[in-house]
């Protein structure tokens, strides 16, 4: 196969993705590091415009979701904190769109955004009562392209807002890749509700998901609702119905894990493995890369489902003598993530603050661990 090489930004690969995937209405306001993303998104999208804050972002996809577009925006830590209220609401109405979630390195505005890769709780923990939304990351240029759609099949497919996990280095950085090794993408399927019977809005298929009506439709009544609701969409409180539906909300992310579970797993037979995501997985495959070249034997995992955690990846995990996190935020927010307050004492964890987790301060810690352990 001939190659076609070309250099590009992941800002740009997102966008092309999220418009090859059937995303036709892009809203933002614009922060940093996501406005390349915004920038292109103006030339990619049937409908793309500024909202003037970010709480008006989030209740502006929420209403193009539900009139059967599907919306995406990009924003960072501040932005998505004022989205959150919105997203809950969004959340329980079951209404499909992608968020692009840009990490920045920092400072900006000081030391309260030298962040980094410093919102896994955040995003963790961002429905109320610990409900999950699926969150992808991205670990190299070409996921840019490939988790990207997943992203919006997902949404799609389970009607739930999606975040995609980046950073800034990864969306603003060029490089140069083969476009011939970008597979092609089809557009997300929304399952709309076809029968001539009366439209129960909340009524769930087997798969937990109830078929979809946009409010434009004009054959059925369509009744979309923020609030504890029943199948019919009625405000309900503490009936087995409404809390039964609200449980449902639950079970469809976590029971359908396995049909957007993504993750790239490296089995060098050795007994370390060093664990990353987003951009400190590119330091840590040069690191690696380095390593066995000298001998040294080193695993990789890196989770490019990362919300929820699978227990597939547990295993795989659980299966090493020594474990390595790498992550570029100084608490460890994927230990934490993993093993909650108290690490193992097989687990190594490679953190940092202020500037970016580098090869060689990985290598470091490989050879300090074999030593000590």
């Amino acid at each position: 196969m001939q190659t076609n090489y070309s250099l590009v930004d992941g800002s740009k690969l997102i966008v092309e993705a999220l418009a090859k995937s059937g995303v036709d209405a892009f809203i933002s306001y614009p922060i940093t590091p996501a406005n390349w993303i915004n920038q292109y998104a103006t030339k990619r999208f049937p409908i793309m415009t500024f909202a003037p804050d970010e709480i008006t972002v989030a209740q502006w996809i929420s209403g193009l979701s539900a009139a059967g577009k599907l919306p995406a925006t990009a924003t960072s830590f501040p932005g998505l904190a004022l989205m959150i209220e919105s997203i809950n609401m969004a959340f329980m109405m079951e209404l499909p769109m992608i968020i692009v979630l840009a990490q920045r390195l920092g400072p900006s505005t000081g030391s309260a955004t030298v962040g980094a890769q410093g919102d896994l709780m955040l995003v963790n923990s961002l429905i109320s009562g610990g409900f999950n939304i699926p969150v992808f990351s991205v670990s190299n240029i070409y996921d840019c392209w490939d988790i990207t759609s997943k992203a919006v099949h997902t949404s799609v497919n389970l009607r739930t807002p999606v975040i995609l996990l980046t950073s800034k280095e990864m969306i603003m950085t060029s490089y140069t890749i083969d476009l011939n090794k970008l597979p092609e993408i089809n557009r997300a399927e929304f399952n709309y509700y076809t029968s001539d019977e009366v439209y129960i809005p909340y009524q769930a298929d087997k798969n937990y998901v109830p078929p979809f009506l946009p409010l434009t439709n004009n054959k059925h009544q369509v009744r979309i609702n923020s609030s504890t609701h029943d199948e019919t969409g009625t405000i309900k409180k503490a009936t087995k119905a409404a809390i039964g539906n609200t449980i449902r909300l639950h079970t469809k992310i976590q029971r359908r894990l396995n049909e957007y579970l993504l993750y790239e797993y490296d089995n060098q037979e050795s007994d370390l493995l060093i664990v990353s995501y987003d951009i400190s997985s590119e330091a840590t495959r040069d690191a690696v890369k380095f390593l066995n070249e000298n001998g040294i034997k080193v695993s990789t995992l890196f989770p490019k489902t990362i919300i929820p955690f699978s227990k597939e990846l547990i295993e795989i995990i659980k299966s090493y003598k020594h474990i390595m996190i790498v992550e570029e935020n100084l608490s460890g927010l994927l230990s934490k993530l993993i093993y909650g307050i108290e690490t193992p004492e097989n687990v190594t964890k490679v953190n940092k603050i202020g500037s970016m987790i580098t090869p060689s301060e990985i290598i470091k810690e490989v050879e300090k661990c074999l030593q000590i352990c």
